[in-house]
């Protein structure tokens, strides 16, 4: 297996880990506030969902030959600069709070499926390559994917610990 269909493969196994999860929960263990935290299951959900949009639209910049078209969040402030992921989170939080678990459910999911296609797209030169798209400054589409898979790593084992004795 090459590194390209180790990495896609990895976050295929992720997917299926949330979604084996998930599919084991009702709406309210969903909206459940997490052990140690106000966040929800959704809360997470829409914390993943919303930071899955800029990886996608890294590799649809990367796929289309221009630069990333951001989501538009917390205005005048930038996501990549240093010190600005609380004040993010906060905003990416209030602006979905109210949305239903489907919604946000339905969203998370068909983007994720959408950057695991995207992503297949490339050639593994492609994705190792860290000089091609100046804007990754320095960074390769591969570590977009890794990131992508670190960051639902990370929420989900925090999920998991968080329901631990709760919402089982």
């Amino acid at each position: 297996m090459n590194m390209k269909e180790h990495m896609l493969t990895a976050l295929i196994e992720q997917l299926n880990e949330w979604e084996m999860l998930l599919s084991g929960l009702d709406k309210k263990q969903i909206a459940a506030p997490l052990t140690g935290s106000e966040w929800t299951i959704k809360d997470v959900m829409v914390h993943l969902m919303a930071w899955q949009q800029r990886s996608i639209a890294r590799l649809e910049a990367a796929k289309g030959g221009h630069e990333p078209v951001y989501p538009q969040w917390l205005p005048g402030v930038k996501p990549d600069t240093e010190g600005t992921t609380e004040a993010i989170n906060a905003w990416i939080y209030a602006a979905h709070k109210d949305e239903p678990w489907e919604q946000v459910h339905l969203v998370w999911h068909d983007g994720f499926v959408k950057f695991l296609e995207l992503g297949q797209g490339f050639e593994e030169r492609e994705l190792l390559d860290s000089d091609t798209y100046a804007w990754m400054e320095g960074y390769s589409l591969a570590d977009v994917l890794l990131g992508s898979y670190d960051h639902h790593r990370e929420h989900l084992e925090w999920v998991k610990k968080g329901m631990t004795g709760k919402n089982k």
